[in-house]
């Protein structure tokens, strides 16, 4: 058996921020950061109200909105009852207590939700229908469709049905946490008056939730929902009774972990043990067909203990998650142009990766750079005889993951390797746990980071004899250890094999699993030791320089902005005159263009094919050379204090160059995904001039990849025809 760690102890203090600047009126200074992230996603489902979007990809940016509101409700509207039912009074960073940002979501919520839905029937619906993809509703059905859905439902759902009676004698069943119910109210016809029974059916997760009827080669494509199918045909599993009315309905529940670390004593089997209580969490929403019956809503509030502002009556279908087996058709003209990320990098040729990485330092580019060389990194590391050590974290990886088959595959080799797993990564601690086991059993040391700080980093040590000394290789990236959500979320991968890099890297590893109470790091920005601090020092120096008529610029590219501290040192940076540009594509709680606090500040989203993910930080510093650095940690207080992170600095000239004429820039000029924050909270489209032409950042990228694979295969071969003769 591996030898496994618990959690390390945290440092016993996180370095103080600098002093905070004189901290404008919070009603103008600061957005609401769940009012704010709200915003984000209506930008996402901007994406599906487009018709600039292939169909079926427009259908894949609905059912993101809904994933993305499922999980707000079940971390973050939970998080604001809880507040209210516990009478915390702290306000939020724009003064709002509690109570009033929940009545703020709800009216906003309602409104997507409406938006939402009304694209689905309005737009979408139509636009599959000139396609022959058809959605049909049970009154839509024609004979031989009927026929069909019927004998599907026998066949199929009837048997893993359980109908589930609400009377005296049957108490109210445990309704799991976002899983799809049917309630059906009955009238026994032999009776005067009408009794209004009440059944539910709760519906398996196995069930296709979108039932391709009569499934053929040719003709239209016709859909229906297995809500549809089982209200319609409810009535047989009711024999004698008269159906009143069925009604799907979709309870969310708070889904939050609550673990004390320090009276954890397993901490694997205490999350486990919380994992199987997130089903029976407090309910925090209730989305139900519109038209329910009175009875059967009452019913379901008042079991559910939950109030009307958290319940959305909803024109069908419940759940557009759904909706992503229909973005998964085989229709390729109706989705994005096919894309497959280049080998174009150092590292293509996949039998040289220490030599390339010793040669010069490597920037990666994901999803427009493949991600195989991250893999082939670790799996070479597992083969190579001259290799002594690995050590890797882990926050999220796919279900096979090839990166733990090759930290697997090392161990059994007679390496000696460390995996940092997190298993509070939040909706991935069940996978994380199957890993855990897996990388124990095969003899890795197996750690959990430190008590109260989830290990998001993106970090892998190779320790390698070479000659008579070690020497360290690196691979340091701001997104996950993750092939399939690499092809989707733009990253950055960065390998070096730098010492004062490496030896930083290593420093960190030997904190995170060994004891280190204020382990000090000379290159990299690490949370939560010195990120935080310097982060505000770095922007302090920029406000110095502005001052003295120096050169003073940050661009700064991150997902979320959200720590008060930082906000008000940007403050009062474009107070003293530094041109401060942002790429924030998520939650942003500063106020930009606010005259006498913000007026230097331009903040730009962008949304679009893919995720953008990269954090990047630039600072021009005066008459030195501009610092920059990327990595794991955007500017929320939980980077800052509550996860262990690491920006790392870009120090080589060709990938600097990369970084301040393309990466930046090309973001910065994007006018067709990008979106741009005013002061009033509105995500406005760029301006554009009228014979501007329409520019995405992300095609261009793509665009830039192919032309790159072109370049690198032309090298190729050039290089091998003087050989051949």
């Amino acid at each position: 058996m591996a030898k496994k760690s618990s959690r390390r102890k945290s440092p016993s203090a996180a370095p103080s921020a600098p002093t905070a600047p004189a901290q404008p009126e919070a009603r103008t200074a600061y957005f609401n950061r769940e009012l704010s992230w709200l915003a984000f996603n209506r930008r996402v489902l901007e994406q599906a109200q487009s018709d600039r979007h292939p169909l079926l990809e427009r259908v894949r940016f609905l059912a993101i909105v809904s994933s993305n509101l499922d999980e707000f409700f079940e971390i973050r509207v939970a998080g604001l009852i809880q507040q209210v039912d516990s009478g915390v009074t702290e306000s939020s960073i724009d003064g709002l207590a509690a109570r009033e940002q929940l009545r703020r979501i709800h009216s906003l919520v309602a409104s997507l939700v409406e938006d939402q839905y009304r694209c689905w029937h309005d737009q979408i619906v139509p636009a599959l229908a000139e396609e022959n993809i058809l959605i049909r509703s049970s009154s839509d059905l024609t004979p031989a469709e009927l026929a069909w859905v019927n004998t599907y439902f026998r066949e199929q759902i009837y048997p893993v049905l359980t109908p589930l009676a609400l009377d005296q004698s049957h108490p109210f069943p445990q309704l799991g946490n976002k899983t799809l119910n049917v309630a059906v109210s009955l009238d026994d016809p032999n009776t005067p008056e009408e009794e209004k029974l009440v059944a539910i059916l709760p519906v398996p997760r196995i069930l296709p939730r979108l039932v391709a009827i009569a499934p053929s080669r040719t003709g239209p494509q016709r859909f229906i929902f297995l809500s549809d199918i089982i209200k319609l045909c409810a009535g047989e599993l009711f024999g004698g009774y008269k159906i009143l009315g069925a009604f799907s309905f979709r309870v969310t529940r708070n889904s939050d972990l609550y673990i004390d670390e320090e009276e954890a004593e397993n901490l694997l089997k205490k999350i486990e043990e919380e994992l199987r209580n997130l089903r029976r969490g407090a309910a925090v929403r209730l989305e139900i067909d519109e038209g329910v019956h009175d009875h059967i809503f009452e019913t379901l509030c008042d079991h559910l203990e939950l109030s009307q502002e958290y319940v959305f009556r909803l024109n069908g279908p419940i759940n557009l998650l759904r909706l992503s087996a229909l973005a998964d058709l085989d229709r390729p003209d109706l989705k994005y142009p096919p894309f497959t990320p280049v080998q174009a990098s150092p590292l293509r040729e996949a039998a040289h990766v220490f030599d390339s990485i010793r040669h010069s330092d490597v920037l990666l580019h994901h999803p427009y750079d493949s991600f195989a060389p991250v893999v082939e990194f670790v799996e070479q590391a597992a083969r190579d005889p001259q290799v002594f050590a690995i050590k890797q974290t882990l926050y999220r990886t796919s279900g096979d993951s090839p990166i733990v088959r090759a930290l697997i595959e090392g161990a059994r080799n007679g390496k000696q390797v460390t995996a940092l797993v997190e298993l509070k990564a939040r909706f991935d601690e069940a996978a994380n746990i199957q890993w855990a086991r897996q990388l124990e059993e095969a003899g890795v040391h197996v750690v959990y980071g430190l008590v109260g700080h989830k290990t998001h980093c993106k970090l892998c040590l190779v320790v390698r004899l070479e000659g008579r000394r070690m020497k360290h290789y690196a691979h340091l990236g701001t997104g996950n250890y993750n092939p399939r959500t690499a092809r989707l979320y733009p990253d950055l991968s960065y390998f070096t094999c730098r010492a004062k890099i490496t030896s930083d890297v290593a420093n960190l590893f030997n904190s995170l699993t060994g004891f280190g109470l204020n382990p000090k790091f000379r290159h990299l920005l690490v949370a939560p030791f010195n990120l935080h601090k310097r982060i505000n020092e770095l922007i302090a120096q920029e406000a110095a320089n502005a001052s003295a008529g120096k050169p003073a610029r940050i661009v700064a590219k991150m997902n979320s902005l959200v720590d008060k501290t930082t906000i008000d040192s940007l403050y009062a940076a474009s107070q003293a005159g530094v041109k401060i540009q942002l790429i924030v594509r998520g939650i942003c709680c500063l106020v930009p263009g606010v005259k006498g606090i913000s007026e230097n500040i331009r903040v730009r989203s962008l949304v679009g094919r893919f995720l953008e993910h990269a954090r990047v930080y630039y600072f021009e510093n005066g008459d030195d050379e501009a610092l920059i650095y990327a990595g794991s940690a955007d500017w929320m207080s939980r980077n800052f204090f509550r996860r262990v992170e690491t920006l790392f600095p870009i120090e080589d000239a060709k990938l600097r160059r990369w970084i301040t004429r393309e990466l930046l820039p090309i973001e910065r000029k994007d006018n067709e995904n990008a979106r741009i924050l005013h002061a009033n909270g509105a995500y406005l489209p760029p301006p554009r001039k009228p014979d501007e032409p329409a520019f995405s950042a992300q095609a261009y990228f793509i665009a830039s990849a192919y032309q790159r694979d072109a370049a690198a295969k032309r090298t190729a071969d050039a290089e091998v025809r003087p050989a051949a003769r």
